[in-house]
């Protein structure tokens, strides 16, 4: 019996991997699947920018295979799930807020008492996540990055502004209504409004279109529509 191939994932925090590790690992059932919890924002790290954040992002992949004897062969793909936090939207939509204590994303734009510290942020992580999605793959292996607009809470709950209690309280929730109920899970990311199908690269061109990365939008749905082809690929090589 060939060796299960890792479906490497990536994700910003706990909490992420609480909502989709095991709607994931169920999906992808015969691979074994790896999340990666970031602990924070890659493409806004210090230091980090489009000349280095694929070798970073590599060394993290790297690690993990090293300390677990794999090499690039073992893995199938990785994949990527970020959250936009508006980075793409118009800078006149930056309001500065000397009453907000910290970043709040709402539907005209993004509140802030440090309006500048926002627009640089911004840039960086537009030119990172340019970077990452012009990227087929690191260390070899098949990359693909996925946008959460504006971020994962804003998705998969509705909710764009969340305490760290909040998002774990909603993601073990969100867990717990989908475990054993993947065609459920796979028709709410791929079906609903928030849904932003077909082509990979039109998916990203999309979101950085007017005030897109601020509402709410993913394009997991692609992730899910490609590997659905591979699947119908190989039942047919097979037959």
């Amino acid at each position: 019996m060939a060796r299960r191939k890792i479906v490497f994932v990536i994700v910003e925090g706990p909490s992420d991997e609480t909502a989709l590790g095991i709607t994931l690992s169920q999906y992808f059932d015969n691979d074994a699947v790896y999340v990666h919890i970031m602990h924070g924002d890659i493409t806004t790290r210090k230091g980090v920018n489009p000349q280095n954040i694929v070798s970073k992002i590599g060394n993290e992949i790297k690690a993990y295979a090293k300390s677990h004897h794999y090499k690039s062969v073992n893995f199938m793909q990785i994949i990527h799930i970020v959250d936009t936090d508006g980075a793409y939207i118009p800078e006149e939509n930056i309001l500065e807020d000397i009453e907000s204590d910290e970043l709040l994303y709402q539907d005209d734009g993004i509140h802030t008492n440090n309006k500048d510290k926002v627009v640089i942020r911004n840039k960086i992580k537009a030119e990172n996540l340019y970077r990452l999605r012009s990227c087929g793959s690191i260390w070899n292996i098949p990359y693909r990055v996925y946008y959460m607009s504006c971020n994962l809470d804003h998705v998969l709950y509705g909710k764009r502004n969340s305490s760290d209690d909040e998002k774990e309280k909603d993601a073990y929730n969100f867990a717990k209504m989908y475990r054993n109920e993947n065609e459920l899970f796979l028709k709410y990311i791929c079906e609903s409004e928030f849904s932003v199908k077909g082509d990979y690269k039109k998916s990203w061109e999309f979101i950085e279109e007017d005030m897109n990365s601020i509402e709410r939008y993913t394009n997991l749905s692609v992730c899910f529509d490609e590997e659905n082809k591979k699947r119908k690929l190989h039942i047919h090589e097979v037959l």
